[in-house]
């Protein structure tokens, strides 16, 4: 079909009476329903394909101009990818928002009734998965060859839900009404195998060569997503790998009544795409998590190689046409996997194996943690993937070799630098795996990647200078404002026009505005209407009462002891001890927001939402403060919760330990929205200050030099304790059961963590956390000053957007172009 005749079918089929004439027949021939017996989830699922059928004749024709150009194509291999609801999503990137609207009205449906009904995706845990999501988006408005790969996993990590205080995980069951997004490819189907033996033998040419055989084999079976990009008809695509049995029924078990033995290797075998990252607290989840990883990257380079070799005859020109991104270590495997299949099945030489494969991958390290930096026993990875622990050994030894080369008898050097940790009883470090294997490295921001450099992996970096380079990361524009804060992006296209949807940078338009006391007015309008919305939200499905004209104090994010939510839940209890003491003190009337999963098998991190909520419900009960101090604990909080409460911050808390948290992408969606950021010198926080000023943000807290200095010079939390009054109420307040008295002893693991350890820095930087909250109450109480620096937060965060941030991987590392059709 031509331009011309696709931009008349698109057109056509975007008037409201098209539209609506087209839910009417999906209605009846895709669900089987009639209008009056159809309920709000088939009108859903019925109007979802409407929109998936105007989404699908721009998603082939991306693909097809791709092989025209015989572009080089990214392969982003993530392990999450948290892409939240799509509907609103594709209706504001193919601009047919409002003919939707308005054809669901002629049917007497509103569009943000059937918007609600959408399931998030469940494909993630936090910013890895929401960064990735931003990613893709990114790569389809900028034009750029870009495809996801993952696991198409059925429950994804849990469902969240408070019960009596506590985090109780259930499954988060979101494909059980099904998923109209998504298009099953029972035709791609890929085997993967585990276990088995290595069968090595003399070939033709006299080298040794190797097979992998036996063991059990998986399939993988595709699901295609199609990610539109914003307003210019290219569709790229998120490819989900779920997993199948080799062989799902056996009939003779079944014929002898055998009945569970029948679908014995179906269970075993699905159980792999079943739930993200199982508790690793027993020895078979771990092996789990180590067969996701490697089935999703398995399935993924078969996928990779295929396409390649639809049009391309010669291996050597892989690296011309392929560019491999590894989103953290979980699809770090797939570099030896890579060797695998070019020296096993291809037969090339080891040298040009390598050649082929560290062009081929780049990695993003996401963690300075490093208890977070993954590694696998040596046992386990041998006992499933016997083939790849072999290649490690050999890309080891290569690389140690040349070590030693450059730096003679530093045999403390290469142990450092070693793949294989040999001090912790023998495991594989697959963050070495990666760099070793890559030919960029990036950290995520300027101060993480400076650390990555100058601390982490020191070493590395003198051996490969100039490999590891920053990229800071970015979040899309069109989700985090134009779609998620409806009032205030409508009040910015008002100003300035709608450029800024696609070129973030055209937001420093408003900084003129910041000082408009009548612009200040209806920005705090827009602020005060996404509060109202959250207080609704909150009473019809927490069934609490929250004050809009209260100031939202939040902090939403992964609950770690790193990012700190115990600091703020003690500067919470210290604002209440000083309400207890002056009762008719002149305060800010505050809720306090708070949100977030805990790992499964987290202890410390379940026991600080357990005291969050109990804090709350104290203060819920105490008559004297509730009604200028309100603790929330908001369940579940995924993608849509985030577009709920982001709009509606005032205060965006930041507060991570200086030097642990790598970037932060919540600061950034935050910040954008008008919120003002208290934190630490951390993460893309020291970025943040730089952009919108060290006027317009809070800042406080040890520095990354300082916390390091301290550690080293002996750091003594109970210090703190003893020449701190406030600190050591707020300490004896939790450790003496204040708010556990019916269990006095609760809270004994937190406290003493706190003055016998401390890894986080909690106690140092309590004080001058309470000095910032207090700098901060000072300027809200003046509404003109907030405001501007509201508005000025908003103007200059375009630095922050993931176009740039990919912009920078197309042009730093990958090396692809825009395919213009």
């Amino acid at each position: 079909m031509s331009s011309s005749n696709r931009f008349k079918f698109d057109f056509l089929a975007s008037k409201p009476k098209a539209i609506q004439r087209s839910v009417s027949n999906h209605l009846v021939y895709t669900i089987g329903k009639d209008p009056f017996t159809a309920t709000d989830h088939d009108w859903m699922m019925a109007f979802c394909h409407v929109v998936r059928d105007r989404l699908i004749e721009r998603w082939m024709e991306t693909q097809r101009s791709y092989y025209r150009n015989d572009a080089k194509r990214v392969y982003y291999l993530s392990m999450e990818f948290l892409i939240g609801r799509s509907l609103t999503n594709s209706l504001l990137n193919m601009d047919i928002h409002d003919a939707c609207s308005s054809a669901l009205h002629r049917l007497g449906i509103e569009l943000e009734r059937l918007r609600n009904l959408e399931h998030d995706a469940a494909l993630g845990n936090g910013g890895l998965g929401r960064l990735a999501a931003c990613f893709l988006d990114s790569m389809a408005t900028l034009d750029l060859p870009g495809i996801g790969y993952g696991i198409r996993f059925e429950y994804g990590m849990f469902r969240q839900r408070i019960e009596n205080g506590q985090q109780v995980e259930h499954p988060e069951n979101w494909l059980a009404h099904g998923n109209p997004w998504e298009f099953p490819r029972p035709e791609v189907a890929y085997k993967v195998r585990f276990g088995g033996r290595v069968l090595e033998y003399q070939g033709p040419n006299g080298r040794r060569q190797f097979d992998w055989i036996e063991g059990d084999l998986v399939l993988a079976q595709a699901y295609d997503t199609p990610i539109p990009g914003y307003k210019n008809d290219t569709v790229n695509n998120l490819r989900l790998w779920s997993a199948k049995a080799h062989q799902a029924f056996d009939l003779s078990c079944f014929n002898m009544g055998e009945y569970s033995s029948a679908v014995e290797e179906k269970t075993l075998s699905e159980n792999i795409s079943k739930v993200l990252y199982p508790d690793d607290s027993s020895s078979q989840n771990r092996e789990l998590r180590l067969k996701q990883q490697y089935f999703f990257v398995c399935a993924s380079l078969k996928d990779i190689l295929r396409r390649f070799f639809s049009d391309h005859n010669d291996i050597h020109e892989l690296p011309e046409r392929v560019a491999i991104q590894l989103n953290d270590t979980h699809p770090a495997i797939a570099i030896p996997e890579l060797m695998r299949v070019l020296i096993d099945k291809y037969h090339l030489e080891w040298q040009l194996a390598w050649e082929i494969t560290t062009k081929i991958f780049s990695y993003t390290n996401h963690t300075l943690l490093p208890e977070a930096l993954e590694s696998w026993p040596v046992e386990l990875l041998g006992r499933l993937l016997p083939r790849h622990l072999q290649l490690i050994y050999e890309i080891n030894r290569r690389f140690l070799l040349m070590v030693a080369n450059l730096h003679p008898g530093d045999t403390e050097r290469q142990r450092r630098l070693s793949v294989i940790d040999e001090q912790d009883g023998r495991r594989v470090r697959m963050a070495h795996l990666a760099i070793i294997g890559s030919h960029k490295v990036n950290g995520v921001s300027a101060l993480h990647s400076g650390l990555l450099k100058s601390s982490t992996f020191h070493d590395f970096d003198e051996f490969y200078p100039n490999k590891i380079i920053n990229i800071t990361n970015g979040i899309t524009p069109r989700r985090w404002l134009y779609q998620a804060n409806r009032p205030l992006s409508a009040l910015i296209c008002e100003a300035i026009g709608d450029a800024w949807v696609r070129d973030l940078n055209q937001l420093e338009a408003l900084i003129p505005l910041a000082d408009d006391s009548s612009f200040q007015e209806r920005f705090a309008a827009a602020k005060l209407v996404n509060k109202q919305r959250l207080a609704e939200l909150v009473k019809f499905h927490l069934g609490q009462q929250i004050d809009p004209h209260t100031l939202f104090d939040v902090q939403v994010k992964r609950i770690h002891e790193y990012k700190r939510q115990l600091l703020n839940l003690m500067r919470v209890i210290a604002h209440y001890n000083r309400l207890l003491d002056a009762p008719d003190a002149e305060v800010v009337p505050r809720t306090y927001i708070f949100g977030g999963k805990a790992a499964p098998g987290y202890f410390m991190a379940k026991l600080i939402i357990r005291l969050i909520n109990d804090v709350a419900d104290v203060i819920d009960n105490d008559q004297a403060v509730n009604k200028r101090l309100k603790v929330l604990f908001i369940p579940n909080y995924d993608v849509t919760t985030a577009a709920d409460i982001i709009p509606a911050a005032e205060l965006s808390q930041q507060i991570s330990t200086a030097g642990m948290e790598a970037s932060g992408t919540g600061n950034m969606k935050l910040a954008l929205n008008g919120s003002l950021t208290m934190g630490t010198l951390d993460g893309a926080n020291v970025e943040i200050r730089d952009q919108v000023g060290a006027e317009n943000i809070f800042i406080f807290g040890l520095t990354t030099d300082q916390v390091k200095q301290r550690c080293q010079q002996g750091y003594h939390p109970r210090y703190h304790f003893e020449s701190e009054p406030l600190l050591r109420r707020v300490v004896e307040m939790i450790g003496n059961g204040f708010f556990s008295p019916e269990e006095p002893e609760r809270y004994k693991p937190l406290v003493e963590s706190l003055l016998d350890r401390d890894h986080f820095m909690v106690m140092a930087d309590f004080q001058a956390y309470l000095e910032c909250s207090d700098r901060a109450d000072a300027i809200y109480r003046q509404p003109e000053i907030w405001n501007q620096m509201a508005i000025l937060n908003t103007a200059q965060m375009g630095y922050f957007s993931s176009d740039r941030t990919i912009q920078e991987y197309a042009q730093q590392i990958w090396q692809i172009a825009p395919i213009q059709r």
